[in-house]
């Protein structure tokens, strides 16, 4: 249904509201069916999850990691999901991986870029070389895989990229952050807003997903430490960390059509720790 109507300059102006009478079917934007992605640091955490994810809604996942074994159980799980051995660190690795996909499917409809590390958490005992790895790994190789798949995407005017930031990219963490690691999520969101710039004219979505508190390798020593466990929850609206599965709406909304028009945004899912 649509209403015309006259603006007071003259120009017709035209409202559109659904196109037919009916249902609307708004589970079907989220679906991937017939689309590629790739997930890195998928062998554990997040990003195993999100490959699970991806594929449950249809896609043709090629599951990126250091440890293959791991992507190999996840593969053995879902047909869908492909395992690709991938030291994101590595430049040669990462064109192999994409050139993999490319090559099989003969496209990347969505790239993950969830491959992270973190230094220590005191800046004091950080070296230099703990800061250049987490920006080589969480900046870097995210720039040059979406580099990589860009080049396609816009070729097709079809894809979206979603880098996976965190809330430590937007505020502080301390005592129990790290220099190297806030650093980069920080410059990871500023280059998400970069390529969405760069790239909406040829309807490619780049954005980024920032989590708060999750229970992941990476933050096993938080949790195992009683106060700094306790400070997550006091931290926390929620009074509590996030559980595995609450970033999968986030994650396929933003991977899929029902964000069709949402780009250069930051989607904060953290149990309202940045809303304080």
């Amino acid at each position: 249904m649509s209403l015309d109507s006259r603006g007071g300059n003259g120009i017709e102006v035209v409202h559109r509201g659904s196109e037919a009478a009916g249902p609307v079917d708004v589970l079907r934007r989220f679906r991937l069916d017939q689309r590629t992605a790739i997930v890195t640091g998928a062998s554990s955490g997040l990003g195993r999850r999100f490959a699970r994810v991806l594929a449950d809604a249809g896609a043709d996942v090629y599951a990126a990691a250091r440890r293959v074994d791991r992507l190999e159980e996840l593969s053995a799980a879902d047909h869908r999901i492909r395992a690709v051995r991938c030291d994101v660190a590595d430049e040669t690795d990462r064109r192999r991986l994409v050139e993999c996909a490319v090559s099989e499917t003969g496209r990347v409809d969505i790239l993950v870029n969830n491959a992270g590390v973190a230094g220590p958490p005191l800046a004091e005992n950080e070296e230099i070389e703990d800061f250049a790895a987490a920006l080589d790994v969480n900046v870097l190789a995210a720039f040059h895989l979406s580099k990589l798949v860009g080049k396609h995407m816009c070729a097709a005017r079809v894809g979206n990229i979603v880098n996976v930031a965190s809330i430590l990219g937007t505020v502080s963490g301390a005592p129990f952050g790290g220099a190297g690691y806030g650093a980069s999520k920080g410059a990871l969101i500023a280059l998400t807003r970069e390529l969405a710039g760069q790239w909406g004219s040829m309807s490619v979505r780049v954005n980024a997903l920032a989590p708060g508190w999750f229970r992941t390798e990476m933050t096993a020593s938080v949790f195992a430490n009683a106060e700094a466990s306790a400070w997550v929850t006091e931290k926390t609206m929620l009074n509590r960390a996030g559980d595995e599965g609450e970033l999968d709406g986030a994650l396929l909304f933003l991977a899929s059509d029902a964000a069709s028009y949402c780009t250069g945004q930051v989607l904060t899912v953290d149990g309202g720790w940045t809303a304080q």
